[in-house]
């Protein structure tokens, strides 16, 4: 028989591939699974809807960290980098001075999408507000933005998958530590850096192929990006050390109550109590931050409804259970075939974070069953989880990168950045995920 979560993951590749848009494409695959999995077309509305509010504290959290992004731009600190990128591409044009520009561009972007996820938690919402400044010079110095798509990714993915801080605690401590636990397992003294370090040196290892892949230079044209949207503030040093303020204090909220929304209520707040934005603008700062954020919303909504449906079909078991005949007794293959299947249910999704509960339920009993260690287990069904976040076109990993470098409609999301990402960093996560679950 078909199984409706292969068959509903891979209309929805397709569909994504013909620039079907990525929530109609997630709802029409949502529903065409259903049927395929044997439940009738009233059930599968029912299990659509049923799923949707459980992405509504995603997506106001997307809506509160898109506001902060916003006021955080009111107060010039993301263009005080911009700025420096900038002026260093003035005076000297040799090639090597070019070169170590670009070096140092990268570098920067870099560092910045690493931090989106521990030391400013605002995840994906720095995107939109800093890299359509750069595109201009981006395409003066003819750099392929496959590149920079492939380093953002790496910057929001690799984090929260090796650190436990910000969104690392997340998902590493909250989530893939508390379902090891709910189903059966033992994790005390358990040593999540010890355990997701050799899949983490898989995505250091996609970054420098992808690095190598992209090289080369690349031509765009010079087009105009509304100015409303991308306005250039005021930068004062006052502005700027004020600013760093409300940045520690945020991610100190962040990690006291780990809670994105009330984070970045808190940074809100104190961008209007010292000042660094007016009353008068707050309701547009929090309406363009909204806005700015609703579609990468939406997706996240559709994609935990397209998730319900495929729990509802009961089809992601026997996914797994079928493939019991392709493990036989390799330790080697049964981690191999876990972190395949992690990847169909992740990329069908299309969050790691929600996928961790759905095949937590099913791995760890298999984990136990093959003999494999507390580490072993961690490093399978967390390296499960992350898969697919890397080249799912549902994924805030690649839909963050995309509304950056798409601002002036020069970047194909699945050509340019789904497709790179998938290749550099799910083969190596899964070769990798592979080596850490035999070896650990």
């Amino acid at each position: 028989m078909l199984n409706a979560v292969l068959f509903a993951v891979f209309l929805l590749f397709i569909l994504a591939i013909f620039r079907v848009h990525i929530v109609l494409a997630m709802v029409i695959s949502a529903f065409a699974g259903g049927l395929v999995g044997g439940i009738d077309l009233t059930k599968t509305t029912e299990a659509f809807a049923g799923g949707l509010g459980d992405g509504a504290e995603i997506a106001l959290s997307y809506a509160m960290l898109g506001a902060f992004a916003v006021a955080l731009s009111k107060t010039g600190l993301p263009d005080a980098l911009a700025h420096a990128l900038i002026a260093r591409s003035r005076g000297n044009a040799s090639a090597a001075s070019v070169k170590k520009l670009k070096g140092f561009i990268l570098f920067a972007i870099l560092l910045l999408a690493i931090s989106s996820q521990n030391v400013l938690p605002i995840h994906i919402a720095f995107i939109p507000i800093i890299i359509p400044p750069l595109l201009g010079l981006f395409n003066q110095l003819k750099m392929d933005r496959r590149r920079i798509a492939i380093i953002m990714t790496f910057g929001l993915v690799t984090p929260y998958m090796f650190l436990p801080i910000g969104f690392g605690d997340i998902y590493l401590n909250q989530i893939l530590l508390k379902n090891l636990q709910a189903n059966g397992l033992d994790t005390a003294g358990a040593s999540v850096i010890q355990a997701m370090a050799i899949p983490a040196l898989g995505m250091v290892t996609g970054l420098l192929i992808g690095l190598y892949t992209y090289r080369k230079e690349r031509t765009y044209e010079m087009r105009d990006i509304a100015p409303d949207d991308y306005e250039i503030p005021v930068i004062t040093k006052t502005k700027l050390a004020l600013s760093g303020v409300v940045v520690i204090a945020t991610l100190l909220v962040q990690l006291q109550t780990e809670s994105m929304i009330l984070a970045a209520t808190t940074g809100l707040i104190l961008f209007l109590l010292l000042r660094l934005i007016r009353f008068s603008e707050a309701d547009d700062v929090i309406t363009r931050g909204m806005r700015m954020m609703s579609f990468i919303g939406f997706v996240m909504i559709s994609a935990n409804g397209f998730s319900n449906v495929l729990r509802e079909t009961g089809d992601i078991e026997p996914l797994v259970e079928n493939s019991k005949a392709l493990m036989g007794d390799s330790q080697l293959v049964a981690a191999f075939v876990m972190l395949v299947i992690g990847l169909l249910v992740t990329m069908g999704i299309g969050s790691s974070f929600s996928t961790v509960p759905i095949i937590a339920a099913i791995f760890v009993p298999l984990c136990i069953q093959y003999g494999f260690s507390l580490e072993a287990t961690i490093a399978i069904i967390g390296t499960s989880g992350a898969l697919g976040d890397a080249g799912s076109p549902a994924s805030d990993s690649t839909l963050g990168p995309t509304s950056g470098l798409n601002a002036d409609g020069q970047h194909d999301h699945m050509r340019e950045t789904v497709i790179p990402t998938f290749l550099h960093y799910n083969i190596p996560l899964i070769i990798f995920g592979t080596i850490a679950a035999v070896i650990l």
